[in-house]
C-alpha cells in the first residue's frame, strides 16, 4: 500500500539516491553505509526487485508491508538504492487507508451501488469527483493527503 500511496501523492520522499552496480544474493542486499537501520528504501533498475522496502540489517529486508521477502531474486543490476525520509505523520495515513482498505474492500469492489435483502438494504457513498461512482481510498482521503502532494 504505501508504494500505491507514494505514487498517488507523486511523492517518494528521497533522501539520498546512491547510483550504482548492486547485487543481490540469497535473498539480501549490501546496503552499508548506504541506508540506515529501520529506514525504507527503494530498489530502482532492478528487472527483478524493484519497490519499497525496510531495511533492518543484512540478513532482514521487508517489502512495504512489512512482510519478509524469502523471495528476494537473486541478481546484478546497474541502478539506484534511494534512501527515503518518510515523515510518521504520512506513515500513520497509509495505515488508517490500510484499515479503510480490509474494512470496505467488500463493499468497494461489489458492482452494486445499493442492495436490499431481507430486512436490509445499503447504499454506498458516492462523490462527484469520482464520477458518481463509489468512492475509493483515493476520494476518503485526499484531503489528508494533499499536504504531501507533489506537482507531477
Amino acid at each position: 500500500m504505501l508504494s500505491e500511496v507514494c505514487d498517488f501523492v507523486h511523492n517518494y520522499f528521497e533522501h539520498e539516491i546512491h547510483h550504482g552496480t548492486f547485487s543481490i544474493v540469497n535473498g539480501n542486499i549490501d546496503l552499508t553505509g548506504l541506508v540506515k537501520n529501520g529506514q525504507r528504501f527503494r530498489i530502482l533498475g532492478s528487472a527483478l526487485n524493484d519497490g519499497i522496502y525496510t531495511y533492518y540489517d543484512e540478513s532482514a529486508l521487508y517489502n512495504d508491508d512489512d512482510n519478509a521477502l524469502a523471495d528476494l531474486m537473486d541478481e546484478t543490476f546497474t541502478g539506484a538504492i534511494v534512501a527515503m525520509a518518510i515523515p510518521k505523520a504520512f506513515l500513520k495515513i497509509v495505515s488508517e487507508i490500510t484499515e479503510w482498505q480490509n474494512k470496505n474492500s467488500q463493499v468497494v469492489e461489489s458492482p452494486y451501488t445499493s442492495e436490499s435483502w431481507g430486512g436490509y438494504s445499503y447504499t454506498k457513498a458516492t462523490g462527484s469527483g469520482s464520477g458518481g461512482g463509489v468512492l475509493s481510498w483515493r476520494d476518503v482521503f485526499k484531503q489528508k493527503l494533499n499536504a504531501y502532494r507533489r506537482i507531477a
